[in-house]
């Protein structure tokens, strides 16, 4: 991959700023530390591929998979901390995915009531999407994300020469957050995915380097206006009210089931009137192009079942994401029922 310029995106947030940083390296990692010795935490993946260039510091390291973001691992990386002798003025980093970021940046803020933290974004799901926006938490009785907090990082710096040893599967899944981004906000990074997607799956640099700072400069503005998802911020969720039930009982990949969501919620914007048919057919078109799946098979029960039990559901209705067109979401109070008769399609 030839040397891009970096680029930066800044998030203020109450408790500070934090700077995303797109195109920087991980071999520049330690300028961004504000002490000594930091504590890395990682996983046995990036620790096998990259832990040669990992700044000087401990290393706690913890297995991989969606099963692992629990608190079993949070209460192992605690008594860790505790035998390091880890103390207020420590500084944590996260150097993996969406998991990793989740429980570093859970821990950091727990952690005697919170210490300083960073991350280093290296799977194209985290560096659009999961590492961006200080959401940290874990999984707890087998529902996503049910304990945690919001606590920006202070950097996450995003390598985008760490996306090469990744497996093609991982990457599609970053791209359906791309696409959602593009069909909650920005209408012409739809246009130009539309038209580059072959040399996004090609990883051409300067194609991922714009989709990762559109990205993040996508998110980032809505965080910026709504950080705790009182309102704004629940436009992210466009695709994952459906995404997230689907992951959870069938064990599809994260990208794949929002994908599948994206198509679904569509299609509740077109009968709602809101949504024009050819827009719905471009959302489609575009999410096969990237080699996403638009229909999933599920049990249409236990899907319904996870989306009673989703944190935006609020009585008998869900805060859901529709579209008005391709740019321009809005979020609507939607019942129950409505969504059993789009499943039921």
């Amino acid at each position: 991959m030839g040397a891009g310029i970096m680029k930066s995106v800044k998030i203020l947030s109450r408790t500070g700023e934090s700077v995303i940083l797109i195109g920087e390296r991980l071999e520049n990692l330690k300028t961004y530390i504000p002490v000594e010795t930091p504590v890395i935490i990682t996983d046995t993946n990036v620790r096998d591929c990259y832990r040669k260039c990992f700044p000087d510091g401990e290393v706690i390291t913890i297995g991989t998979g969606e099963e692992k973001k629990n608190l079993d691992t949070v209460r192992y990386i605690y008594d860790q901390l505790l035998a390091l002798e880890a103390d207020r003025s420590a500084f944590i980093i996260g150097i993996g995915g969406g998991i990793v970021c989740d429980i570093a940046g859970f821990v950091a803020s727990t952690y005697l009531r919170g210490v300083r933290f960073g991350f280093v974004s290296t799977t194209l799901l985290s560096q659009v999407d999961a590492s961006v926006g200080g959401k940290n938490g874990v999984n707890f009785g087998g529902y996503k994300n049910m304990v945690g907090v919001f606590n920006q990082p202070e950097f996450v710096l995003c390598d985008l020469n760490l996306l090469r040893t990744l497996p093609q599967r991982e990457i599609l899944c970053g791209f359906a957050e791309v696409v959602k981004h593009a069909a909650i906000a920005d209408d012409n990074l739809f246009a130009y995915l539309e038209e580059h997607y072959a040399q996004a799956l090609a990883l051409d640099t300067r194609v991922i380097e714009k989709l990762v700072y559109d990205s993040a400069v996508i998110k980032s503005s809505i965080v910026n206006r709504d950080e705790k998802e009182r309102g704004e911020r629940r436009k992210l969720n466009f695709g994952h009210t459906f995404g997230h039930a689907i992951e959870k009982t069938t064990a599809v990949p994260h990208g794949e089931a929002v994908s599948a969501g994206m198509v679904l919620a569509s299609a509740l914007s077109v009968k709602k009137g809101l949504l024009s048919a050819e827009d719905e057919e471009r959302i489609s078109a575009l999410l096969k192009k990237f080699g996403l799946p638009t229909r999933l098979q599920f049990d249409r029960k236990t899907v319904l079942d996870a989306i009673r039990k989703d944190k935006k559901r609020e009585g008998d209705s869900i805060n859901f994401v529709l579209l008005r067109e391709i740019g321009n979401a809005v979020v609507d109070e939607i019942s129950i029922q409505e969504l059993e008769a789009v499943i039921s399609n």
